[in-house]
């Protein structure tokens, strides 16, 4: 046994890169040989689904040429005794003593103590991802990790905030964390910037349950890729729940790492979808009354009629009939409704056009707004371009392929890309995000303008 794994071993060597050969093939153990089957031993199920993804074909071809002869592999999850409960290939092993006190044992929370499942309006367009997330919640589900994905505004992050109140709820002892992942993020850089990384794993590595909201913004974010990476390996090997929130599915995610896709793609998918018409109205009477206001169902569907998929746009225009009733301790008809509203629906709806979208953007980059829908592609050109169309997806309810074609008839993938790729830069080059900050800004003020 020892020398077939031996002469197996100098093989991979031989073959592998240096880095995967030290990470993933030098933790490996051999267990036991048989006739025709030889076992050897991982550390964890990671490391066993890793090796077979990437070289199990090779390992398998290798070991019959070695043994001349056809053999059963298998790889062992089973842990020898005294091993590290969480061993996963790190860059950076860390100690299993006892650390010391730090910043990091006290454990915030990070939910928003009114998100619950009472007060989760239930609907065909979120029946199932309400569904999951109860069962997480009661711990009577093995969905890890559970992967919620819909548009902005759903519901995403009232379930992730009520299955973490629900289950701290339930045992005040558990360990419940939710964070955004720009927040993870945040926390990653400054643990980095002080050299705090061995109390930051610690503490992300010990928690009971971790929800993470809008995972799809570590796209393309390498570090905080690879540190969530070995967080969500050290969790899921424990036992230990995930919960994740994002606007796309892991597939649609874009510079996602594929190990991380291949995780997230390893549980249950919940996704939900804009709500009909009656939900809608169901949740603007339910916020309504939380305010201590009286909803009429004709408000309601006024409300819901104006073809909003983000109910957060429709909270916006509820709010704005909740501080008038509050203030005038009138009741809000129908007519009241239509009368404060009206402008700031047909404002939203109207006056905002892509042409003006596109003026707006050209006269900021001193560019001509024919450029804007040539084909040309020159490199002074991309940047504006792609700025015009995230603006045009901000306040339009143009399709991407609507955009596209006024752009010079561009496939919808372009706009897709463009979209991406300002939120992305944005997010790390302040002078693109003042910039972007700028032409709305603009936009809004050259509309209001011309309407009056």
């Amino acid at each position: 046994m020892e020398e077939l794994f031996n002469r197996l071993m100098a093989a991979l060597e031989k073959e592998l890169p240096a880095d995967d050969y030290q990470r993933w093939f030098l933790p490996l153990k051999p267990k036991s040989l048989a006739t025709r089957q030889f076992i050897i031993q991982v550390p964890n199920i990671f490391f066993k689904t890793w090796i077979n993804d990437h070289y199990g074909l090779r390992i398998r071809k290798l070991i019959d040429e070695i043994a001349d002869q056809n053999m059963d592999l298998e790889f062992d999850c089973a842990r020898p005794e005294n091993s590290d409960p969480t061993a996963f290939p790190s860059p950076a092993p860390e100690s299993t003593s006892e650390p010391a006190a730090s910043r990091y044992d006290y454990y915030e929370t990070g939910l928003t103590s009114k998100y619950t499942f009472s007060n989760f309006v239930v609907g065909s367009s979120n029946q199932l991802a309400h569904a999951a997330s109860l069962a997480v919640a009661n711990r009577s589900a093995a969905y890890n990790p559970l992967f919620l994905y819909g548009g902005s505004g759903l519901g995403k992050t009232h379930l992730l905030n009520a299955i973490g109140n629900h289950l701290v709820g339930q045992n005040h002892n558990l360990r419940v964390v939710y964070r955004s992942s720009e927040a993870f993020t945040n926390e990653l850089i400054e643990a980095l910037r002080t050299e705090g990384m061995s109390d930051f794993r610690k503490k992300y590595r010990r928690i009971d349950a971790l929800l993470i909201d809008d995972i799809h913004f570590i796209g393309g974010k390498e570090r905080t890729q690879e540190e969530f990476f070995y967080t969500f390996n050290a969790l899921y090997e424990a036992e230990k729940q995930i919960i994740l929130s994002s606007d796309k599915m892991p597939k649609d995610i874009s510079d996602l790492e594929d190990r991380l896709r291949s995780r997230f793609e390893g549980g249950l998918f919940a996704d939900i979808s804009p709500p009909d018409r009656e939900t809608k109205v169901a949740i603007l009477t339910r916020k309504a009354m939380e305010e201590g206001i009286e909803l009429g169902t004709d408000v309601g569907f006024y409300l819901a009629s104006q073809n909003e998929t983000n109910i957060r746009v429709l909270e916006g225009y509820l709010a704005r009939l909740c501080t008038y009733a509050s203030l005038t301790r009138k009741p809000i008809d129908l007519d009241t409704a239509q009368r404060l509203l009206g402008l700031f629906i047909e404002a939203d709806r109207k006056q905002i056009t892509l042409d003006l979208i596109i003026k707006v953007t050209a006269d900021f980059f001193q560019l001509k707004t024919s450029d804007f829908r040539s084909s040309k592609k020159h490199k002074n050109l991309a940047l504006p371009r792609q700025a015009a169309m995230y603006l045009a997806r901000q306040f339009t309810s143009l399709s991407t392929i609507e955009i596209g074609q006024r752009f010079g008839g561009r496939d919808h993938s372009t706009v897709i890309h463009a979209v991406k790729k300002i939120e992305r830069v944005m997010e790390n080059d302040k002078s693109l995000a003042r910039t972007i900050s700028e032409l709305e800004k603009t936009i809004k003020t050259s509309a209001t303008a011309r309407e009056g």
